[in-house]
């Protein structure tokens, strides 16, 4: 997961609570710590980023979601609150996501949650002394209550089995 952060591994969880703790005041980016409401557990962090109203544009990023939050229903449901906010109670008009073009689940992620793929910016920064194409996805506002629609039917509990798997992938309800 740390390959394509510009941050971590970390050696320690102190060395990682320091990180938590430098990060809590930004603004930009805008940390969430993404809690699983029947444990109570923090799961992962994520946050908004690039946070420009003036022109109705915020990327997601930072996803860091631990291994109790990957491949789950509970990364699907924190990425469609934070696009919901975003769109329906921010009113931005572009929602962006961006990463490693070498990090295939990202990409693979990016696509499944309804983004569109814009292209890749070759050469963009350099990571932990490495060169990092960045590819760019968005969903912008005319998508977004189509892709609503499908994120809030793919959630709804009849759509999991007992042991939690999902009955349609997301992409059948679009």
């Amino acid at each position: 997961m740390w390959t394509y952060l510009s941050v971590g591994p970390f050696s320690s969880e102190t060395d990682f609570a320091t990180w938590i703790g430098s990060i809590t005041p930004s603004q930009d980016p805008l940390f969430f710590a993404a809690v699983d409401e029947a444990s109570g557990k923090a799961v992962g962090i994520v946050s908004y980023l690039r946070i420009d109203p003036v022109n109705g544009s915020i990327e997601v990023g930072w996803v860091t979601w631990s291994p109790l939050m990957q491949r789950s229903p509970i990364s699907t449901e924190a990425q469609y609150l934070l696009m919901k906010h975003a769109f329906d109670s921010l009113g931005y008009r572009r929602y962006e996501w961006k990463c490693n073009a070498l990090n295939v689940p990202s990409m693979k992620a990016a696509e499944r949650l309804g983004f569109t793929y814009e292209g890749t910016f070759r050469q963009a920064v350099i990571v932990k002394g490495r060169n990092r194409d960045t590819a760019w996805f968005s969903v912008i506002d005319r998508e977004w209550p189509a892709l609503k629609a499908s994120f809030e039917a793919w959630l709804k509990p009849d759509n999991f089995d007992v042991e939690g798997r999902q009955k349609k992938r997301l992409q059948d309800f679009r």
